[in-house]
């Protein structure tokens, strides 16, 4: 392990562009939330709007003030004139794994993850309820660059299918599991990999559900913005899954148009073990055979039982 992450892969496919980080222009106090994906991102996003503009009072709704910089399917010249134009502390979210990411050693990193089988059930919900014009978008060109790499598919009618090509498919040579997106364990791994840094913040989803006001009071630290025990519970209050739900358009990625059912369907339980009764004993075993091949025993057994880093 070195000082500082080395990049190592070019992640392109038909959601996510690597290369789009490559002519960002940082600013010293510039936020970056980092997740593979349902790992807990649009909350740590609304944590971190609430927590910069009180009451709510946000210049913009959250998922266009904060975009996902990676993301293939948004113009990225549109992206790019939006965040330059932003004059307050600026939040964006990435859902690549460290080694793809150009790393700055100023900024504030937020990474967040969940036991892999909770990011399933969550990504099935996610995946299943795509519109059709969705689906579109993501295979057609962007900018007039063609979709690199394969098609995306339309989600199996067989929620079992999908788990198993999720746990032995790899959407990429150096990946053996994710598919038809990314390796959530490979993520996770990366940034695992370097906790121990002063400007990376490591965070577990079932903590933040556990005990979301002192998720939030860390988060305010790292980010050194001062608070006060009344405003950290207004904060907590304020990104409750009963209180994000009616403002689903202000926080779900496009306001939930990519979803049948919109940002409700976005937003769904935001509960974790559901695939306890779903998932058998035979496919439970394709996951820890993924596991073995990815995660290191200590980033597992962090993965699946959470604690403070």
């Amino acid at each position: 392990m070195t000082d500082q992450p080395k990049f190592e892969h070019v992640y392109q496919n038909h959601h996510i562009d690597s290369s789009r980080w490559d002519d960002f222009s940082p600013r010293d106090d510039d936020v970056v939330i980092a997740t593979s994906y349902k790992a807990g991102t649009t909350w740590t996003q609304a944590i971190v709007a609430n927590l910069l503009f009180e009451n709510g009072a946000f210049p913009a709704p959250v998922w266009e003030m904060s975009p996902w910089l990676d993301f293939r399917c948004q113009p990225h010249a549109e992206v790019k004139a939006a965040l330059g134009g932003q004059s307050h502390r600026r939040f964006v979210k990435t859902h690549l794994p460290l080694n793809s990411l150009k790393f700055f050693p100023q900024l504030k990193y937020i990474f967040i993850s969940r036991d892999g089988r909770d990011v399933f059930m969550s990504m099935w919900n996610h995946y299943s309820n795509y519109l059709p014009d969705s689906i579109e978008l993501f295979n057609g060109p962007i900018d007039g660059v063609p979709r690199p790499g394969p098609e995306f598919p339309v989600a199996p009618d067989d929620i079992h299918e999908c788990w198993r090509n999720w746990c032995t498919r790899g959407s990429f040579d150096w990946e053996t599991d994710g598919w038809p997106f990314w390796s959530h364990l490979s993520v996770t791994q990366s940034w695992w990999n370097y906790r121990h840094l002063p400007n990376v913040l490591t965070l577990h989803y079932g903590d933040m559900k556990a005990d979301t006001l002192g998720a939030v009071a860390r988060i305010a630290d790292f980010l050194e913005v001062p608070i006060t025990p009344k405003r950290l519970a207004q904060v907590a209050e304020a990104v409750s899954i009963d209180t994000m739900r009616p403002k689903g358009a202000t926080y779900a990625p496009r306001g939930g148009a990519a979803w049948k059912g919109g940002s409700d369907t976005f937003l769904n339980k935001g509960t974790n073990r559901r695939w306890e009764g779903i998932l058998s004993a035979e496919e439970l075993a394709l996951y820890d055979q993924a596991c073995e091949r990815t995660l290191s025993p200590d980033c597992r057994e962090w993965l699946e039982r959470g604690g403070v880093v």
